[in-house]
């Protein structure tokens, strides 16, 4: 069978069991505190077990595909190294929500993998939990009775709480598992040692195909085990491995799923796989982590220094790291492997298909400028090797090798092996200890506290009328206190209640809740799953009381202009831009709209103009909003409602349509009534966000007129200044063209000054046994023109040491500089002089062994820097 097959037959079997075949969600998570991926199958079912929402199908089955490479589940360092660890892997699962329990689960994998799969009965292995004292659970006697039915008692292995147990995170939904594994060894390497004794050891053949997890109790704050009100059924089987198994092949990486990358990258690299081990981990990690990177992009989540994005840059540079030192690409080679993906995904995931362009771009532009920062990484290591070797040390310190990784984004082992190649050790333990420290410190910033939901009344259903209301009569269903880094939050959840929790770019809203005679701030509200969670400034001293919420209306009704205003932009650049537009993020305050979008050039100030124009024209037209509110999708979609990537659509959503030959979008935020409300629209600012996404930001309403008023303002005022010249355009221009030659005279005469500085310098320095010293304080108009003087300096005296104390324009700065030879045989270091003397100034600065500038803040010490450095030339 292809991979393909595989997966068709899986949803297939379970489809004719009443299941039914639901799409994966986005592999990037956005209403969920406590995620930023997407690490299992269970992800989006979440609310199910927790009882927060009512399943409409008690029976789904699906492919999710999942990354994990941050928090508790964390495979990346492994990946390439063995044979069956991935970043993004599909998780094949089959679903119950308190309807099958243990024995239909059980019954249904057996007959999936031996009658379906044909896969051989005497190979495969079962686990069940074993039980646990400390949590009073005993030993999955049911469980175990029922794989009696279908394999032999001896393959019924029994696991700890560690393999056996599983648990969502802290807290929350958990049960009891039951692991299926294979033992694909040749049946010599069986006969030395029977596969039950290489379960769950690691053996990169004798691995676990699928874990059925019986979801029966919740895990409180406490760490105490209650029983749920329904039982679930949770599986989970990585497809990549069951393809391995169905396929009889010996690594996930030899079947179908990677093939097709690896002989694209062979045709890259020119390099072939299964010869050379290095190669072989190198070949892995690039066709592995392509899948991860281009499937987060197509979600919406760009590679950045933050979160999600941040996760997703790491793994594309390790990605670069592994072709750059093992595979000699030195120039972008991941972006060529997106074609073959796109392809192999285009039935299941077929958004990546749809914006592979993008896709392509994007990663192309990432690979281009870390492959500038390994260069930069590499002359780092260069400098180091270089003082190392002239203070007879052999050893790379810890704190160097992690300033390697965390600037230049080397890994231990690159560092590691660069350093081997050069006769030099590196200090493994001081890294790690670095690494560690660096850890803690993040740990202890994003340390966040959460206590258990404590009930106020029972019922689970939020009702939410902020599209009809701005206020409402409502209860408090439960409440929970939170600690985010030493704060106290609390957070309510009412049955009903008008406030929009952020959501689709739009903020939460804030207001006040009447609680008897109290007052109560909503500072902001946000989405966990589906509940809508306010975030209040105390608790209510009446828990049971009625409570009337009422949003911050004026603060609303701005958001609602950007928010309306954003459809209309969307719909203005695909008119004036092309039909390749699609909204890649947003922003929707009460201050400001900000729309990030596709598109590889940056705009044309007559397109701003065009755009600006349009959606002033939807405006002046006061469109009356049409909202559709539980329509089914594909009614939407045949419609011409606009989908967005990286989404997660019931079956049923919410269309907003302004004008249906213009802007139709599914969207579940607040709009205005109708265009006209919105007054007008400004765009401020375009800029680009990333290789192929654009951003705009503009402002509405009042702030629309205030940005008007203000340029009116400006303009007046350099009309007054020029005195009211006929042409103000023109009158400026001659002013700048001025000002540009006066500019030009200037840094003639003050070049001429710096030459004539430069000429007396050199007349007074002092030689002190073969050296020439020059200290001395003087000003100069900028840090250009000491930077300039320094290296004139050192290109024109031999054998220098040269401390100059400059006032660089009421500001003091320090320059030192080095010959080559003084740094080699007088083991000199003006990086290290100069942070010496910055101290003298209140600053700090550094650079390389023969040049380095410092800044401060006191003036008056430049005096004592000139002593200071004389005292050291004397030591020379």
């Amino acid at each position: 069978m292809t991979s393909s097959e595989i997966r068709k037959k899986f949803l297939n079997f379970f489809q004719e069991k009443e299941h039914k075949i639901v799409p994966s969600a986005p592999m990037v998570i956005k209403d969920d505190p406590t995620l930023m991926f997407t690490n299992a199958g269970m992800n989006q079912f979440k609310d199910y077990f927790l009882g927060n929402k009512v399943a409409e199908a008690t029976r789904v089955t699906d492919t999710q595909k999942c990354l994990r490479v941050s928090g508790k589940h964390n495979d990346l360092e492994e990946v390439g190294h063995d044979t069956y660890h991935h970043t993004m892997f599909e998780m094949l699962g089959n679903w119950s929500f308190g309807d099958y329990f243990k024995k239909e689960a059980i019954e249904w994998s057996w007959e999936l993998l031996t009658d379906i799969f044909k896969l051989p009965k005497e190979r495969l292995y079962v686990t069940v939990f074993e039980g646990d004292k400390a949590d009073g659970i005993p030993f999955d006697q049911e469980a175990y009775d029922f794989w009696k039915g279908h394999i032999d008692e001896s393959r019924i292995l029994k696991g700890d709480k560690n393999d056996n147990f599983w648990e969502m995170g802290d807290t929350g939904p958990c049960g009891p598992a039951s692991e299926i594994h294979v033992d694909l060894r040749d049946e010599a390497d069986i006969a030395k040692i029977p596969g039950k004794d290489l379960v769950n050891n690691d053996h990169p053949l004798v691995v676990e195909i699928w874990n059925l997890v019986f979801i029966q109790f919740n895990r409180k704050a406490d760490g105490s085990l209650h029983a749920l009100p329904a039982q679930h059924i949770d599986t989970g089987m990585g497809f990549e491995r069951i393809c391995m198994a169905i396929q009889n092949k010996k690594s996930n990486y030899d079947t179908d799923v990677f093939t097709p990358l690896l002989d694209e990258l062979a045709k890259i690299s020119g390099k072939k796989y299964g010869e050379l081990s290095k190669i072989d981990i190198a070949f892995r990690v690039i066709v592995d982590h392509i899948r991860a990177i281009s499937l987060s992009i197509s979600d919406g989540q760009l590679p950045s220094n933050n979160k999600a994005g941040y996760v997703i840059r790491r793994i594309l540079r390790r990605a670069v790291r592994y072709g750059y030192t093992f595979l000699d690409l030195k120039e972008p080679f991941l972006f060529k492997l997106v074609p073959i993906l796109a392809k192999q995904f285009e039935e299941v995931f077929p958004e990546l298909k749809a914006q592979q362009e993008l896709v392509e771009k994007v990663i192309k532009e990432e690979e281009t400028a870390f492959l500038r920062t390994l260069e930069n990484g590499l002359k780092r290591l260069e400098s180091i090797k270089a003082e190392l070797s002239s203070s007879g040390n052999a050893t790379i310190s810890g704190a160097v090798a992690f300033e390697l990784y965390d600037t230049y984004g080397f890994p231990l082992d690159l560092t590691a092996l660069i350093a081997k190649e050069n006769g030099l050790t590196v200090d493994e333990k001081g890294f790690e200890q670095a690494m560690n420290e660096q850890k803690n410190r993040s740990k202890s910033a994003a340390k966040m506290e959460t206590g258990d939901w404590q009930i106020v009344n029972e019922g689970r259903d939020v009702e939410f009328v902020g599209y009809d209301e701005v206020k409402a009569d409502a209860k408090i269903l439960r409440y929970r206190s939170v600690k985010n880094k030493n704060k106290e939050q609390i957070q309510l959840v009412l049955d009903k209640t008008p406030f929009y929790a952020e959501s689709g770019g739009q903020i939460g809203d804030t207001g006040i809740l009447k609680v008897s005679n109290e007052t109560i701030k909503v500072l902001d509200t946000k989405k966990e799953n589906d509940l809508i969670v306010h975030f209040v400034d105390k608790i209510p001293a009446q828990l049971d009381a009625k409570v009337h919420a009422q949003i911050d209306n004026d603060r609303r009704r701005k958001i609602v202009y950007n928010h309306s205003a954003t459809h209309l932009v969307h719909a203005a650049l695909r008119e004036v831009l092309g039909d390749h537009v699609q909204q890649k993020g947003s922003l929707v305050s009460d201050k400001l709209l900000r729309f990030d979008f596709s598109h590889f050039s940056k705009m044309t100030d007559e397109e701003i103009l065009k755009v600006e124009r349009r959606v002033n024209e939807k405006i002046r037209e006061n469109i009356p909003q049409q909202e559709e509110r539980n329509i089914p999708i594909e009614e939407a979609k045949a419609k011409g409602a606009m989908a967005l990537f990286g989404e997660k659509y019931g079956d049923t959503v919410r269309m907003i349509t302004f004008d249906p030959n213009y802007s139709v979008e599914l969207c579940g935020g607040v709009h205005v009534p109708a265009t006209g409300n919105i007054g007008q629209f400004k765009i401020t600012t375009e800029t680009s966000v990333a290789a192929g996404i654009r951003r705009i930001e503009a402002v509405t309403g009042e702030k629309a007129e205030e940005y008007h008023l203000d340029q009116e303002a400006i303009l007046k005022q350099v009309n007054a200044l020029l005195k009211s010249p006929k042409d103000l355009a023109q009158a400026v221009e001659q002013l700048m063209k001025e000002k540009n030659e006066l500019q030009k005279s200037l840094e003639k005469e003050q070049s001429k000054q710096a030459g004539a500085l430069k000429d007396e310098l050199i007349k007074n320095a002092e030689k002190q046994n073969d050296i020439s010293v020059i200290i001395s304080e003087i000003a100069l108009p900028n840090a250009d023109a000491l930077k300039k003087l320094s290296f004139e300096l050192k290109n024109e005296v031999d054998s220098l040491f040269a401390v100059l104390a400059c006032d660089v324009d009421g500001k003091p700065q320090i320059s030192v500089v080095i010959s080559e030879n003084l740094v080699e045989s007088k083991d000199l270091n003006a990086g290290k002089i100069i942070r010496d003397l910055a101290k003298n100034i209140q600053g700090g600065g550094g650079g390389q062994a023969f040049f380095a500038t410092a800044g401060g803040k006191k003036l008056e010490g430049l005096p004592q820097v000139v002593l200071q450095a004389k005292t050291m030339a004397k030591e020379l």
